[in-house]
C-alpha cells in the first residue's frame, strides 16, 4: 500500500484553480481579453501536430463502468519543414468552459483560453525518420494542451511527442463532437485514488505505445518513429506514473517527473534506468515532499534531482505564462517565460542525452545561466 499523501497531491487537483481564478476579478470588467499565446520553439524545425482517437477494446473504463472500452484523445506533436497553414487550436472551447467551470474560475471567457495561439501546423508533413518518441502525461484534472509549450519545443527538435488525455481525469472532446467531463475530479485525492489513477495511466501509455509502435499503427506517419528510443515525462501524478509505467513496460528507456508525488511506490527490486526529478524549491530533501526521497533511494541508475527557486506546481505547464498574459500577479517571483524556459532545457537535455546519446553538460551541475536551479546530488550512478 502506498503511503498516506497530502499537500502536493492536493495542490496537483487544484493548479488550474491556483493559475485561473486569480485572474478573474482583474477581467471581469476590464478591457477585452488579450490574445494569448505560446512562445515560440526553439528548435531548428517547424512544427507539425494531428490528433488521433483511438479505442482500447481489451479493457473497460476505470471510471465508468457502464463504458465498455477505454477511449482517449493523444495529440501528436513533430517535427516539419513547413511553417506557414493554419495552426492547432489550443483546446475546444467546451473543454475550456468546463474546466473552467470545474476549477471555479469566474470571469475567464472559455474563447480566451481555447484560442491559445500555438506554433503548430495542423496536419504538416513529417520531417525525418528514426526520431525518438516522448509520450507526456498531463497532472490530475488537466488536459493535454496543459504542456503544449514542452511539447512543441520538444517536437521542434526532433522528437516526436504525445500528449495522452487520461479520459475522466479531465474534459476531452472527441471527434464525434460530444465531451466527456472530469467525472473523477471531486474525488477526494488519497492514496487509493492515487495508486488507481497511477496504473490507469501506465495502461493508457502502453496502449497508445501499441498503437504507434506495433504492428498496424493509428498513425498514418509512424513509421518516422524510432521504436528502441522512447522517454516519457509527466507533471504533477502524470510524473508520478511515469516510474510506475516504466516499471510495467520495458519499452520506456528514461522518465521525468515534474513535481508529483509518488502514489505507487518502487519495488525495492528498484528502477535501473534513468530517471530525472524536477520540482519546486520546497521539493528539496529536507522538506516538502516525503516519497521524492522514498523513491530516489529506489532508483538505482542515472539520476538527478533538481529544484527551481521560487517555482510553484504549476510552473512546468504553460499556465504560469497564460495567467500573465491574462493580469494575473505571479506571487512567487519566477516568470511563466522563465520557468517554460527552464522546463525546456532541462528536460530536452535529459532526453537528449538519454534518447539520443548527446552530451549535456547542462546535468552535471549548476548553471550560471540557470542560478534558479538547484542540484540535490550530482553523483553520477
Amino acid at each position: 500500500m502506498s503511503e498516506p499523501i497530502s499537500g502536493p497531491v492536493i495542490r496537483g487537483a487544484l493548479t488550474a484553480a491556483v493559475l485561473l481564478t486569480l485572474v478573474a476579478p482583474a477581467t471581469a470588467t476590464a478591457a477585452p481579453t488579450p490574445t494569448l499565446a505560446l512562445p515560440a520553439p526553439t528548435g531548428p524545425y517547424g512544427v507539425g501536430t494531428t490528433a488521433l482517437h483511438l479505442e482500447d477494446a481489451t479493457r473497460p473504463d476505470p471510471w465508468v463502468a457502464e463504458q465498455r472500452t477505454r477511449q482517449l484523445m493523444v495529440t501528436l506533436w513533430y517535427p516539419t519543414r513547413t511553417r506557414h497553414g493554419g495552426t492547432a487550436p489550443y483546446m475546444t472551447t467546451q473543454e475550456a468552459a468546463l474546466l473552467l467551470e470545474e476549477q471555479g474560475a469566474k470571469g475567464v471567457p472559455p474563447e480566451a483560453l481555447s484560442g491559445t495561439r500555438t506554433n503548430a501546423v495542423l496536419n504538416a508533413p513529417v520531417a525525418g525518420h528514426g526520431l525518438p518518441l516522448v509520450v507526456l502525461s498531463p497532472g490530475f484534472s488537466l488536459p493535454r494542451s496543459s504542456l503544449t509549450a514542452l511539447a512543441e519545443d520538444l517536437a521542434s527538435r526532433g522528437y516526436v511527442v504525445a500528449g495522452i488525455d487520461h479520459t475522466h481525469e479531465t474534459a476531452t472532446t472527441f471527434p464525434d463532437g460530444h465531451t466527456e467531463t472530469c467525472t473523477v475530479c471531486k474525488t477526494k485525492p488519497d492514496a487509493a485514488f492515487g495508486e488507481k489513477s497511477t496504473r490507469t495511466r501506465a495502461a493508457d501509455v502502453s496502449f497508445v505505445l501499441d498503437r504507434l509502435t506495433g504492428p498496424r499503427p493509428a498513425w498514418k506517419d509512424a513509421r518516422v518513429i524510432d521504436r528502441s528510443r522512447i522517454g516519457m515525462a509527466g507533471h504533477s501524478v502524470g510524473g508520478a506514473a511515469t516510474t510506475w509505467t516504466m516499471l510495467e513496460d520495458r519499452r520506456i528507456d528514461a522518465g521525468v517527473n515534474m513535481d508529483g508525488t509518488f502514489w505507487a511506490p518502487i519495488p525495492a527490486r528498484g528502477l535501473s534506468r534513468p530517471f530525472l526529478l524536477v520540482g519546486e524549491d520546497k521539493n528539496g530533501p529536507d522538506g516538502g515532499d516525503p516519497t521524492w526521497a522514498r523513491e530516489w533511494r529506489r532508483m538505482t541508475g542515472w539520476k538527478r534531482w533538481i529544484t527551481v527557486d521560487r517555482a510553484t506546481h504549476g510552473t512546468y505547464t504553460d499556465h504560469t505564462l497564460l495567467m500573465e498574459q491574462l493580469g494575473g500577479d505571479i506571487d512567487r517571483g519566477i516568470t511563466g517565460a522563465r520557468a517554460l524556459e527552464i522546463t525546456r532545457r532541462y528536460v530536452g537535455a535529459f532526453f537528449d542525452l538519454h534518447l539520443r546519446g548527446r552530451s549535456r553538460p547542462l546535468l552535471d551541475g549548476p548553471s550560471k545561466r540557470h542560478p534558479e536551479v538547484r542540484f540535490w546530488d550530482t553523483k553520477k550512478s
